[in-house]
């Protein structure tokens, strides 16, 4: 076990920011962390990382007692934070050993790390350039490098691909996989589904302060897989085609917008013959799909709420 959090409360003011938080994150994996805006992440990040102290329970990262006093505890911990935190008065390079040297590192060990960190981020050719020239995706690749330069056990990533292009998001996701691979393990927060379906071995939805669901890709679609959905889009939207969809056996429900319907049946219900040969007394329709269960439809049944809802705390 890399780290745990036990009974976690962090109160800011009268906001219950964490409420009793429990999570476990082991070693080697690459752990997603998801939930609404205000749903706790941001903080739980602070308190692993020592940044704040939580009010009462229990922080421990690689044996440690985390605390803002433990200095020990945040030696083997690399934090890729949302905003870019590089020097743009020092080049790539000098920025690399600044941060390597604030974790002790020296001399040739030091020089070796830089080199390695910059052609890991496909920066070597940048080196001696200053953040500033560089284009979002590279300066957050620069990020990535410099809280990776001193090779740490755990990486803490809290959305690292912000307003990137999609060329450096697949270069990070890439580089992801491959510090995993190298056995470090990763926690990686982010607004972007798709982002955590391609790497993450497991997935935790936090709510509220506290932990709603956990488990595998696979486990927690199967959570909602007693569900099949219907899309389609009706030549004669009316209230009586809705009424008549509504009524047929093991529908759950019928949400209408415009002339759009997303039909939820019971699964195995054998329901796609029935709704096709009512909408076609109805005019019929000019597209039609049906939907798999995704960890988006995992999300909004066990959150009620849209990734990037508003309120965060």
């Amino acid at each position: 076990m890399i780290a745990t959090m036990k009974e976690t409360v962090k109160r800011f003011g009268d906001t219950l920011a964490l409420d009793n938080l429990n999570l476990n994150v082991f070693e080697g994996e690459i752990l997603g962390l998801l939930g609404p805006n205000g749903a706790g992440k941001t903080t739980a990040i602070r308190v692993l990382c020592g940044l704040i102290d939580a009010d009462s329970g229990s922080a421990v990262v690689l044996g440690e007692t985390q605390s803002i006093k433990n200095l020990k505890a945040r030696q083997n911990i690399g934090l890729v934070t949302q905003e870019i935190t590089v020097f743009s008065d020092l080049t790539a390079a000098e920025n690399l050993r600044y941060f390597g040297g604030l974790y002790g590192l020296r001399g040739a060990e030091l020089q070796a790390n830089v080199e390695e960190m910059l052609e890991f981020v496909g920066l070597s050719d940048r080196a001696k350039k200053r953040p500033g020239t560089f284009s979002g995706g590279m300066q957050r690749r620069l990020n990535i490098a410099c809280a990776l330069v001193h090779k740490p056990k755990l990486v803490i990533m809290d959305e690292p691909t912000v307003g990137i292009d999609p060329q450096s998001r697949n270069h990070i996701l890439e580089s992801v996989k491959e510090i995993a691979k190298n056995g470090t393990t990763v926690i990686y927060t982010t607004h972007y589904m798709e982002e955590v379906q391609a790497i993450c071995d497991r997935i935790l939805i936090m709510d509220l302060g506290r932990v709603i669901a956990e488990g595998t890709l696979d486990e927690l679609v199967g959570r909602i897989s007693h569900e099949d959905k219907v899309l389609l889009t009706a030549v004669q939207p009316s209230e009586t085609l809705t009424a008549e969809l509504k009524e047929i056996g093991g529908v759950k429900d019928v949400t209408v917008s415009g002339n759009e319907y997303t039909i939820t049946s019971a699964s195995d219900s054998g329901n796609v013959s029935r709704i096709m040969e009512i909408t076609q007394r109805h005019g019929g329709v000019s597209a039609f799909s049906e939907q798999k269960p995704n960890l988006e439809n995992v999300f909004l049944t066990l959150t009620g709420k849209c990734l990037r809802d508003k309120g965060e705390a």
